[in-house]
């Protein structure tokens, strides 16, 4: 038994790591459609029918491209922080659930790694560490830009983890588990927590896009800086690994909001797992939406969305919610 489980573990891990980096690249083709489609443009088109084939021109560029250590970075530092911010991002994926249990051949697989009885601490706790990738990278490098970058992540994410951990504590106290399985079992018989926490769902909704760096709260590199922030001494392949952490991170995170609020795979029926990675989809269309549709927001205004507005928000919904469960 311990053998067969250590084998579906490895399974797990290889299956993972392989297609959630493929969805990366794939996931740019997808973003660059829809912004061409919200500003009227046609995005790839070029390479191969409906520039499908760019998702492959784009990685062999980046397997191919000269990998450039400039002068005076803190090498080993300079080296390690994007391998940081790639494994921190798959090391999340160990307690996500990503479909219902099925049986193949006999064999009953369970699509999760680990299902921890600390699963969604879990999660944002190693989502977390990934804030050093960024940091490292740009106090490494030299370069007063990506010095002022890597600052900027680290006030971004240090802050909205506080409003994404104050969020989920208050569901967290009706299903009285942080197992990501037991959120999914809650809502089979109580229906789903969107329906009795809105606020913790807006809530940590606007901290998804404060976790993953994506616009309006896309201070790390602006889209109108010259610079590609913490990144820009970066090239290659090494390049490409903070590129797959982001995106890794946006499918995780579009997985794991509506597992904790909107039922997850419910009855563990196909029709839930068709369900859940609908809900999935419709996360992650939602971060390329923004991107198109909203300006980013200034680093002060930034801040003071955080501590002055979301945060007291989430402590009177976490005191809200303990005064109902007492009465």
């Amino acid at each position: 038994m311990d053998s067969a489980y250590l084998i579906e573990t490895i399974i797990k891990v290889v299956v993972i790591l392989l297609v959630f980096s493929a969805l990366a690249g794939i996931g740019t083709y997808f973003e660059r459609k829809v912004l061409a489609f919200m500003q009227r443009r046609l995005g790839p088109m070029n390479v191969g029918p409906f520039g499908l084939l760019q998702v492959g021109a784009d990685g062999i560029k980046l397997f191919t491209k000269e990998d450039i250590i400039p002068t005076n970075v803190v090498g080993p530092i300079f080296k390690i922080a994007p391998v940081i911010t790639a494994a921190t991002a798959f090391m999340a994926a160990a307690a996500i659930p990503f479909l219902p249990a099925f049986t193949l051949f006999g064999y009953e697989v369970h699509p999760i790694v680990a299902d921890i009885n600390i699963g969604i601490l879990y999660v944002l706790g190693v989502m977390a560490v990934g804030l050093f990738g960024p940091l490292l990278g740009g106090m490494a490098s030299a370069n007063k830009f990506s010095l002022l970058s890597a600052a900027r992540a680290a006030a971004v994410f240090i802050s909205y983890e506080v409003v994404t951990g104050l969020a989920i504590l208050a569901p967290i106290m009706m299903v009285g588990s942080l197992s990501l399985i037991d959120f999914n079992n809650y809502q089979i018989e109580n229906g789903w927590i969107l329906w009795s926490q809105p606020v913790a769902f807006v809530l940590f909704w606007i901290a998804a896009f404060a976790e993953t760096g994506r616009t309006p709260f896309h201070l790390i590199a602006n889209d109108h800086e010259i610079i590609d922030g913490f990144g820009t001494e970066y090239s290659g392949m090494r390049w490409g690994l903070f590129f797959i952490g982001e995106y890794a991170n946006m499918f995780f995170i579009s997985f794991v909001i509506p597992i904790l609020f909107l039922g997850g795979f419910g009855d563990g029926s196909v029709l839930g797992a068709f369900a859940l990675l609908g809900k999935m989809a419709f996360f992650f269309f939602f971060f390329l939406w923004t991107r198109a549709a909203w300006p980013d927001v200034r680093p002060d205004q930034l801040m003071w969305l955080c501590w002055k507005v979301l945060m007291p928000v989430a402590v009177i919904n976490v005191v809200i919610t303990g005064l109902v469960m007492m009465f």
